[in-house]
């Protein structure tokens, strides 16, 4: 069975999105979500943007800008997950398991805490001045955004290389050593994509923040105009022949027009056209292009609620995977209830044959529960919480009995019902294919306990 590829990507909430953000990460992200071979994961890297700025009105704020920006831009909510980094509890339980795995050595190497120790004694301070934990571990926390989904593709900018090969680091070490021949987290790769347009700002630079040159994407038609009119432009006339290749305002209107549109503009300025008609052409191009995105814009900031709501469905999505996920990862470094631990070990003495088991322990909340693993380890049901031990030992008999299975299908994963109420549930699949498949082995695991 193909295994379809998963692709994520985040957005640290730390500002308001500007044109360079949208053609260098948005607009090339919303395109690859459309491929029907590939699960994607976009969220919000909320808990990554405390590490940067300590400014609660402003992260609120970027968190709904930037949530905005991605529904306004075309992002289908019912083919991807979309959600926020913070409402996903498992993700910061994962980082801790994974910081204590992580070697001192290998985040002394980070770039960005290189940079700011080198920084520091450039300037005779301590090395260590000003650096947070959060900042010395932050690849330790992208490596949990990313294993915790199993991502295979990982866009990310040439800086960020780096924190993709540490979570493969990571993510080998922890496999290897709970893994007892099991692979946990697949490996990722970072996907560079060499042809996503870096927008020069008005002063040529790069587009960003820093450096206070950028143009806005979905404030008003009128602050962009008044920014357009803002880039350096050369001293030639109207009338004088023009560089295109020289020309950020050329690059700028270039990363939006069709190949016709920039050839005829390209022509234009060869034969002499004034800097200020071809700023007012840019500025025409890219309103028609971003207009109804902008309008779709404030109106999703003017009704937060509504977004609130897609990024929670978002979140219970993630939380699908999530969830069972970690309980499993929870399981491999002995985290275990005392019963389930007694049943482990007991099944080690009697060194039975692996073969599909189930395991009951005991919830936080002194409710019980079981799982059904496979031979390998996999879990193909997590039931509901039952009141007492003895009602959740009648469940599992009667799920051995060889009765025909009541197994229902909901979305992509699948429940199972007695006596007309659902007693277990299957985590979540990357596609009906796996689900269905789920559901063959089940009732295959199920065989050998009957005898």
């Amino acid at each position: 069975m193909t295994t379809r590829t998963r692709i994520l990507t985040g957005i640290t909430t730390t500002g308001t999105p500007h044109l360079g953000n949208y053609a260098g990460a948005i607009r090339p992200a919303i395109l690859a979500s459309r491929d029907s071979n590939a699960d994607s994961f976009y969220f919000l890297a909320d808990y990554h943007a405390l590490i940067k700025c300590d400014d609660p009105q402003r992260i609120q704020r970027s968190r709904q800008e930037i949530a905005a920006t991605w529904l306004a831009g075309g992002l289908d909510v019912e083919r991807v997950t979309f959600y926020r980094q913070s409402d996903i509890p498992e993700i910061p339980q994962l980082a801790w398991f994974l910081t204590c795995v992580a070697a001192k050595g290998l985040l002394n190497r980070a770039h960005a805490y290189k940079a700011s120790v080198d920084k520091n004694l450039e300037n005779g301070e301590d090395p260590d001045a000003g650096i947070t934990m959060g900042l010395y571990s932050y690849p330790v926390l992208m490596a949990a955004d990313i294993l915790m989904f199993n991502a295979h593709k990982v866009p990310v900018g040439r800086d960020q290389i780096q924190h993709v090969e540490m979570a493969r680091d990571i993510g080998q070490r922890f496999n290897h050593l709970f893994g007892n021949g099991k692979e946990f987290f697949a490996m990722p790769e970072a996907l560079i994509e060499e042809s996503v347009a870096t927008l020069p700002g008005l002063d040529g630079r790069k587009m960003s923040k820093s450096y206070d040159n950028t143009i806005p994407l979905f404030t008003s038609a009128k602050d962009m105009k008044s920014a357009i009119s803002r880039i350096v432009t050369d001293s030639r006339a109207p009338g004088e022949a023009k560089d295109p290749d020289n020309s950020h305002l050329f690059t700028l209107y270039q990363a939006f027009s069709t190949p016709e549109q920039s050839a005829e503009f390209r022509s234009e300025l060869l034969q002499g056209l004034g800097w200020g008609e071809a700023k007012d052409r840019l500025f025409k191009l890219l309103d028609a292009e971003l207009g109804e995105a902008r309008e779709r814009y404030h109106d999703l900031m003017s009704r937060p609620a509504d977004m609130e709501d897609i990024l929670k469905t978002g979140a219970q999505k993630a939380r699908a995977i999530a969830t069972p996920f970690l309980d499993e990862l929870r399981e491999a470094v002995g985290l275990r209830s005392f019963e389930n631990a007694a049943q482990t070990t007991a099944a080690s003495k009697k060194k039975a044959a692996k073969g599909p088991r189930f395991v009951s322990f005991r919830d936080e909340d002194g409710s019980f529960r079981f799982r059904l693993l496979s031979a390998d380890g996999e879990q193909l049901l997590l039931s509901r919480s039952f009141a007492d031990g003895k009602t959740a030992g009648q469940v599992t008999k009667q799920l051995q009995s060889g009765e025909a299975l009541d197994v229902r299908a909901n979305g992509l994963s699948f429940s199972v019902w007695l006596d007309g109420a659902s007693v277990a549930d299957s985590p979540a699949f990357a596609d009906d294919a796996a689900r269905d498949a789920a559901i063959e082995a089940l009732r295959l695991a199920l065989v050998p306990a009957q005898d």
